[in-house]
């Protein structure tokens, strides 16, 4: 199983911004962040892809499916609360979604808690930092194994 990571605009600066809300933790080498998921799932693949464009976005999971990817895992960061496109790109994927923010969106600011990208996935993991990544993971090496 392959699974590919989509991070929206500014995850590329996790591990320094704002870490009481993101962590400290960067996705620098993501080798060794998933390295404990990947030992435990031979043959799990994991690519990160992080973008501050949205057409960048969409454009890596209209590709997915053709790039052998069997699982998408996306954090959005903004556009979970404006993008439209990005919802419809993952639908139209046809592979199984989960979405990951690092922070607990729903107790943030009042925008921040209406979610464009959540009816487009099959599930949602939110502030438990890092850790969510590494559940997603989990969760779709199993789901890929039929449990």
């Amino acid at each position: 199983m392959h699974i590919l990571i989509i991070n929206g605009p500014n995850l590329n600066l996790t591990g320094q911004r704002e870490p009481a809300h993101y962590g400290t933790v960067s996705f620098d080498h993501p080798e060794q962040l998933f390295d404990q998921v990947i030992r435990r799932y031979p043959g799990l693949q994991v690519t990160i892809y992080q973008s501050n464009h949205e057409g960048d976005l969409i454009d890596a999971v209209q590709r997915a499916r053709e790039n052998g990817f069997s699982g998408i895992i996306v954090n959005p960061g903004a556009f979970t609360h404006t993008s439209v496109a990005l919802a419809d790109a993952l639908r139209a994927a046809a592979l199984p979604v989960v979405e990951v923010h690092l922070s607990h969106i729903y107790t943030r600011e009042v925008f921040r808690r209406h979610n464009l990208i959540a009816t487009a996935c099959i599930g949602s993991i939110s502030g438990l930092g890092i850790d969510g990544y590494l559940l997603a993971a989990e969760y779709l090496a199993n789901h890929s194994a039929g449990e």
